[in-house]
């Protein structure tokens, strides 16, 4: 194959709007150009932002196929009862509200390419159809038995890490590699150095034509503040932050201080930090969220230890006093309360119970008046949960259903009420057994 030249990339670069010398940037590029003129199934990975969908087109126009047609689909966004009609078409009849045939993506497009968006979020049922397709060029119409054929190219995109996704079961091996053929790697922002600094200033050039101001300028100091920040949005966050400055700044020469104001303090990917022990904040962003969990349980049942021996001194004791409170300080760290010790040093009339449990049962007895009580007369203070509150998932379906009926079964009312996707909602219609 005859290598492609500098020139040639720098031509694709401005046919396609594409701003950036970085290495890697050239380097996927290069790999695009040369698998173009063939007929091998792509598979862009990169991080969500990355710009991958301007690969997909590169593509699809350098090929044979540029002058049919191109569709790109996002299908993390179509409901997993509607994919398979989506990408392979339906006849009359064949579900609820199908009241005409209906073609597929992949009928539409024969002879052209079609771009798979999130092809980590594909369903395992439509994902072997998508094998059929790649391996034979057949297809069936959902409600059908009749074989079709097309002739689609497939260009596959993921954000996410697929063989990990094979691992857990939620990604076909098989499809994995057949969709491998050709692997592109898009850069993140936070991996193209300079490129940052021309992509801000592009972006600011044309929100200033668009509110009609004078465009940014940014000094040497803010450029290097801008080439360090990480960007976990990618080039959708720099746009965003060029327009939120273009608009917003009264000074069109932006330092490193006023830029730093308009960058997001928390690069974190976590919704939250977990704070440590004595207000300490522990760092968890190498951590998965079942380590998380995992870290924080431990936590919740090393509380709950301690709040036993607690109980039970105090039981022993006759009461919460000041040594007791003291030495199990650590429990009453987050909580205000401005009683002192001494307060809690004389012996409460009310006196918790011990409820142990059954691998610690002991002959327990307590002197009252010179009278013994054993343990079997002591009344378990645990009362019984309202019905309401006894599982989540009995919760969450009557919600479920009391959404659907307050909208007509209408799924797309009901989960935007309930602030779930459709796909999301048809997910939880099944399994439930909500009819």
């Amino acid at each position: 194959m005859v290598p492609i030249s500098e020139s040639e990339i720098l031509s694709v670069k401005q046919r396609f709007g594409i701003i950036g010398n970085s290495p890697l940037l050239n380097h996927a590029i290069q790999v695009a150009m040369q698998a173009s003129p063939t007929e091998m199934t792509v598979l862009i990975t990169g991080e969500s932002g990355s710009g991958k969908e301007s690969f997909s087109k590169i593509i699809h126009a350098l090929s044979k196929r540029r002058h049919g047609k191109f569709i790109a689909i996002n299908c993390g966004a179509i409901p997993e009862g509607t994919i398979d009609s989506e990408l392979f078409g339906h006849e009359k009849g064949s579900f609820t509200g199908a009241h005409e045939a209906r073609k597929g993506y992949f009928e539409v497009t024969d002879g052209g390419s079609i771009f798979l968006d999130e092809i980590g979020e594909m369903p395992l049922g439509t994902q072997a159809r998508l094998l059929r397709v790649l391996e034979n060029g057949e297809f069936i119409k959902v409600g059908s038995s009749k074989v079709l054929k097309t002739d689609v190219r497939v260009i596959a995109a993921t954000n996410v890490n697929l063989l990990k996704a094979v691992e857990k079961g939620k990604f076909r091996e098989d499809l994995y590699y057949r969709l491998n053929t050709v692997p592109i790697f898009v850069p993140p922002l936070r991996q193209r150095g300079e490129d940052m600094v021309l992509l801000f200033r592009k972006f600011t050039t044309d929100f200033s034509d668009k509110y009609k101001v004078k465009p940014i300028v940014l000094t040497e100091e803010a450029k290097n503040l801008l080439i360090k920040f990480p960007f976990p949005g990618n080039i959708r966050q720099l746009k965003n932050l060029a327009e939120q400055i273009s608009l917003l700044e009264q000074e069109r020469e932006v330092n490193a201080v006023t830029l730093d104001q308009y960058l997001p303090k928390e690069a974190s990917s976590l919704p939250a930090s977990i704070p440590g022990k004595k207000g300490q904040q522990e760092n968890y962003t190498d951590f998965s969220e079942r380590e998380i969990l995992y870290k924080v349980l431990f936590d919740m049942k090393q509380d709950m230890t301690e709040l036993k021996k607690l109980v039970l001194e105090s039981y022993h004791s006759g009461g919460l006093d000041q040594h007791i409170m003291k030495k199990h300080q650590n429990l009453f760290e987050d909580i205000d309360d401005n009683s002192s010790y001494e307060e809690s040093s004389k012996p409460s009339k009310n006196l918790p119970m011990v409820l142990e449990s059954l691998s610690e049962k002991k002959d327990v007895s307590v002197e009252k008046e010179g009278k013994k009580y054993e343990e079997d007369i002591i009344e378990d203070i645990i009362h019984e949960e309202d019905d309401s509150s006894l599982s989540l998932e009995k919760k969450e379906k009557e919600l479920i259903a009391r959404a659907l009926k307050k909208h007509h079964n209408k799924r797309k009312y009901a989960a935007m009420d309930l602030g779930i996707s459709e796909r999301t909602l048809y997910r939880k219609i099944k399994q439930y057994d909500i009819e």
